[in-house]
């Protein structure tokens, strides 16, 4: 049975992971008697975690909602995700965010084990922003992302599975660069050892990642930076890919356009009643439409095309009329 500082860690664990769980059920998960278990519960209690229960023969236990937030318990994947998480918001121009993102990760890059801080460090230091505006997705795996990390920082081969575009899928070695976060994708820039040429590679298409223990030279890459490189791939690829950026002068003061459209938008005060609305974008019918959530006046600055864009459905909307019943 384990000792009672690892038990009640167990505890907290498991009553993080389920709503709600059954006395009888957790006992068992704990290898403990029922009595045993309400102790444990209580000794969570005094040290602060909110535990609530329910009486009777189903009865059991839930964590809820406290005053204060006690100390988490999470695992090796989750911490780094958090960190990572934490590092992107770090670096973003919104009000309040950037400066608490650092101190909390100042916290727990300091009582992370020094594994789990090797691995932080080097997605840091190995990701090379691709300046479009748009954050990258987390639709891929935080532990591939740090395995490429350590393997671009440590000059070690790489060696995945890789699904293209027209779903052939074949089996890479390479010597990795840099991460590239761009356009909501994550982007691998290595030398293809097989193709014998520098290759752009999708981070969520590319699967079971290892380094192979053989270490090698660094090749000069041939563009100015890994972001520059693949937004020239993708230049390549798919004409003229870069997004739209867009620039308007909203006559509302910037906290209620932060409410309205912030998740979508950067938004900067320009005095008590006005404010500046920042967006990048594919297409430039969702500014339209994140504009109209705005629900005040506005002064487009930049791109033209925005303006002919927006005319254009205002011109379809004043169309519209009640159609026929039925």
């Amino acid at each position: 049975m384990a000792n009672t500082s690892s038990r009640t860690l167990r505890l907290l664990s498991l009553l993080q992971t389920h709503r709600y769980w059954p006395g009888t059920e957790l006992a068992d998960r704990l290898d403990v008697s029922v009595r045993t278990l309400r102790r444990d519960i209580d000794r969570l209690r005094e040290l602060g975690y909110p535990v609530e229960a329910t009486r009777g023969v189903d009865g059991g236990y839930q964590l809820a909602a406290g005053a204060a937030l006690p100390p988490l318990v999470i695992d090796d994947e989750e911490a780094v995700a958090l960190a990572v998480g934490l590092q992107a918001a770090a670096k973003e121009a919104v009000e309040g965010v950037a400066e608490s993102s650092v101190r909390v990760l100042a916290k727990l890059v300091r009582v992370m084990p020094a594994r789990l801080r090797r691995q932080v460090e080097a997605l840091g230091a190995m990701t090379v922003p691709g300046a479009w505006g748009g954050r990258a997705g987390m639709d891929v795996d935080p532990g591939a992302l740090t395995v490429i990390a350590l393997a671009c920082r440590d000059d070690e081969r790489l060696r995945f599975r890789y699904t293209a575009a027209s779903g052939d899928a074949s089996e890479r070695d390479v010597e990795p660069h840099r991460l590239v976060p761009l356009g909501r994708r994550w982007y691998l820039v290595a030398y293809d050892l097989i193709r014998h040429d520098w290759r752009t590679f999708r981070v969520d298409r590319l699967s079971d990642p290892a380094a192979t223990g053989h270490r090698f030279r660094p090749r000069e890459l041939p563009a100015a930076d890994a972001a520059e490189f693949v937004r020239a791939s993708l230049d390549g690829l798919f004409g003229q890919f870069r997004p739209h950026r867009v620039k308007v002068l909203v006559d509302a003061p910037a906290t209620i356009t932060r409410e309205r459209i912030g998740r979508w938008s950067k938004v900067e005060e320009v005095d008590a009643e006005h404010c500046h609305v920042y967006m990048t974008a594919d297409s430039l019918d969702w500014p339209v439409m994140a504009l109209g959530v705005c629900r005040a006046d506005f002064h487009v600055l930049e791109p033209p095309e925005l303006l002919e864009q927006i005319r254009e459905w205002g011109s379809r909307f004043a169309r519209a009329d009640l159609g026929p019943a039925g």
